[in-house]
């Protein structure tokens, strides 16, 4: 209606935009303003759209807009935009529920915006209390003792109104068990009465939290989880419906008001690990002169064994396969590799032939890769049949201890920077999975900056650990170039026999003996296997289909870091339809890419293009709105890009384990009319959520 009234040369837009630019952030540019009156091109623009649109995205209130209409003078206008207004009302502080110690005063506050002349009325239940029309409601408490009373808020403006949520008054006396002996509120300001309590949950339950305060003024309230503020957390109870392991770590509220400051105890909420199971080990070898465990290497000395007896183990009960994978190639201080990114996308290509759930990911700093294996270990317990575990990228290895590192390592890098490897395999004991398999494609000389040795702690004696290491110890892994693309030489050989029907440790001395016939690493690199496998266990060997209840939970984890955004149609004022869609390439890699599939007729030329990416993401602009696949930068283009349709913008956007909020971005549609030069532009805001990876929170 606004559009009908102003889209002319009079007392219209134009003028409109010149008031509103008195404030300088919404003065709006000669470039600007012919882009409004270009709207009149079009079959259903408006250059009034256009500068409403414009002085939105400066965040323009309502109130200016009907300041600047009522000094233009447009009074039909002014009516149209007051009686839009009328139903506008939003209450934007909310009264809080209380409890309060015996002949304190306590306040109430309501606030709320909306078009001028608000009015207040409090109620007590359903009686209005006399002279109570402002937004602050003081009570004497002295008659509410023992007497809990429910208050509430109307907010009106002629005959629109809203009504703030009900509060709660509770007084109690001095005396009673939940308030302080000879607590003072003129002394103290604030105090805690109920104080969080820590929790473990499971995968689906809800979390409820509690932090009750007392005080002169109210207290108000901010939840923190892992000291950082809970968005919109900010009452006494903190609730979160149907939980995920996103949501485990520690919690505190600050509690506060205008003059005092308190913090509740910080407590631990642990979520989706179940209680631990322990096991009965069927059968026991004993040894005079005991044993020596280096790594994984477990030596009997001579000794008189004794073993007791007990009728053969039953087959494991096989419910799930999983594998993490990561690739770590752009390091910040180090030179830079080539081979992870093929090597980590075809490993996972075959093992998701095998049944496996795979996580892939490229490019983890050291507190990323740490929270990507915490999430591993989530994935596995008793039932699961195989954990794999896939490293390509920078190592070493000190006195029997391997070494993972991460891509913001320093120069002279030490234990402390990297993640043990044998401490993941303690974990996975832990974890009872059946069988642990390391596969580590990485260098293994020592690390002479580093003189520590780490307490590890000791190892399980278990018959279910196989390590597959692409070169021998104190020896460097190469890689392979194959024209634009460079595999590592342990995987150019391990992906031909991935597939085969046969016991894990048989498989990896097939590939040995392969890699012992290159000419070019013969006597510089070759394959290295520990195990101290006792069954017969292969990467092929099917799974029963899991039960329900003991699979759940394990399938959500898993599940999240899979989830890609919905392709979406995209309608634009000019009638242009916008198709967006995505990829994965892997975990923590999205492809997206733009589509015009309809367009009216006058327009010859347009494209969508993406913009205002997040900055923590690491997106190389140069490499953004791409008319071919090859372009993006991604070795891998001819794989992914055989899922999306042709005559796309391609974008590939990378780390989104480091996005800390949704992924919003905008699409900036450009078009051309016909017998038309310029161009014009409009825009969307798009947000999709937190796409693969980031569902986990491993920033």
């Amino acid at each position: 209606r606004l559009c009908e009234l102003l889209d002319n040369a009079g007392r219209g837009w134009r003028k409109l935009a010149e008031l509103a630019g008195a404030e300088k952030r919404f003065k709006c540019s000669a470039e600007e303003l012919e882009m409004c009156s270009l709207k009149v091109l079009e079959p259903r623009g408006s250059p009034t759209q256009c500068l409403l649109q414009l002085l939105a995205e400066r965040d323009c209130t309502l109130r200016y807009l009907l300041c600047c209409l009522e000094r233009l003078g447009h009074e039909q206008a002014c009516r149209v935009l007051s009686s839009a207004v009328q139903d506008m009302i939003r209450i934007t502080v909310q009264p809080e529920s209380q409890v309060v110690a015996e002949g304190t005063q306590v306040s109430l506050t309501c606030c709320a915006t909306g078009p001028p002349g608000l009015a207040y009325q409090w109620f007590c239940g359903r009686q209005e209390v006399p002279g109570a029309t402002s937004p602050e409601l003081v009570i004497d408490t002295a008659a509410l003792v023992d007497q809990p009373e429910w208050y509430i808020c109307r907010v009106n403006c002629g005959a629109t109104f809203t009504f703030s949520r009900w509060a709660h008054v509770q007084v109690e006396k001095s005396s009673s068990p939940s308030s302080a002996s000879g607590y003072c509120l003129t002394m103290a300001g604030l105090q805690i009465l109920r104080q969080p309590r820590p929790c473990r949950l499971a995968e689906g339950d809800m979390l409820a939290l509690e932090c009750r305060a007392i005080g002169n003024p109210p207290p108000q309230y901010q939840w923190f989880r892992n000291r950082r503020p809970v968005e919109g957390a900010q009452a006494p109870q903190l609730q979160v419906k149907l939980v995920t392991t996103a949501e485990r770590g520690s919690y505190s509220c600050r509690v506060f008001n205008l003059f005092h400051e308190v913090w509740s105890q910080e407590v631990d909420v642990e979520i989706g690990e179940g209680p631990r199971q322990t096991s009965v080990t069927s059968h026991l070898l004993c040894s005079q002169a005991g044993c020596h465990l280096l790594g994984l290497w477990v030596t009997w000395t001579a000794g008189v064994s004794h073993s007791i007896t007990t009728p053969p183990s039953p087959v494991p009960a096989a419910t799930d396969k999983v594998a993490l994978l990561i690739g770590n190639m752009h390091y910040l201080h180090h030179k830079q590799l080539q081979a992870p990114v093929v090597d980590v996308h075809a490993l996972g290509a075959l093992l998701r032939q095998l049944d496996f759930k795979v996580v892939s990911l490229l490019d983890l700093r050291k507190a990323e890769m740490q929270m990507a294996v915490n999430e591993f270990l989530l994935l596995l317990d008793k039932g699961v049949y195989a954990g794999l575990l896939y490293y390509a990228g920078h190592g070493y290895e000190n006195f029997g201890n391997s070494f993972m590192v991460p891509i913001d390592a320093p120069s002279a890098y030490t234990s402390e920077h990297c993640l043990c490897v044998q401490r993941v395999l303690r974990e996975m004991q832990q974890r009872r999975t059946g069988l642990n398999i390391f596969l580590l494609d990485m260098c293994r000389k020592r690390n002479l900056n580093d003189d520590v040795i780490p307490q590890v702690g000791a190892l399980e004696v278990t018959a279910n650990i196989v390590f597959g290491y692409a070169t021998c110890a104190d020896a460097e892994a190469y890689e392979l170039s194959q024209g634009e693309l460079s595999n590592g030489i342990f995987v150019t050989f391990l992906k031909r026999w991935l597939l085969e029907d046969e016991k894990i440790t048989v498989l990896l001395d097939k590939v040995a003996e392969d890699m012992g016939t290159l000419e070019i690493t013969r006597g510089r690199q070759a394959l290295e296997l520990r195990s101290n496998l006792s069954e017969r266990r292969a990467l092929t060997d099917p799974i029963r289909p899991p039960g329900q209840d003991e699979s759940s939970a394990r399938n959500l984890q898993w599940a999240k870091a899979h989830v890609l955004p919905e392709s979406r149609h995209l309608c634009f004022d000019c009638g242009v339809t916008v198709q967006l869609g995505f990829a994965a390439e892997f975990s923590n890699i999205m492809i997206i890419y733009t589509r015009v599939v309809a367009a009216p007729k006058d327009i010859t030329k347009c494209e969508a293009r993406l913009m205002d990416i997040p900055e923590e993401l690491d997106v190389d602009l140069k490499c953004t709105n791409k008319e071919s696949p090859e372009e993006v930068g991604s070795p891998l283009a001819p794989v992914w890009s055989l899922g999306c349709p042709s005559c796309c913008l391609y974008s590939r956007i990378c780390g989104l384990q480091k996005l800390r909020q949704e992924l919003a971005f905008t699409i900036c549609l450009q078009y051309r009319y016909q017998g038309v030069d310029d161009f014009v532009e409009e825009r969307q805001q798009v947000n999709v959520g937190r796409p693969l990876v980031a569902k986990l929170n491993l920033q």
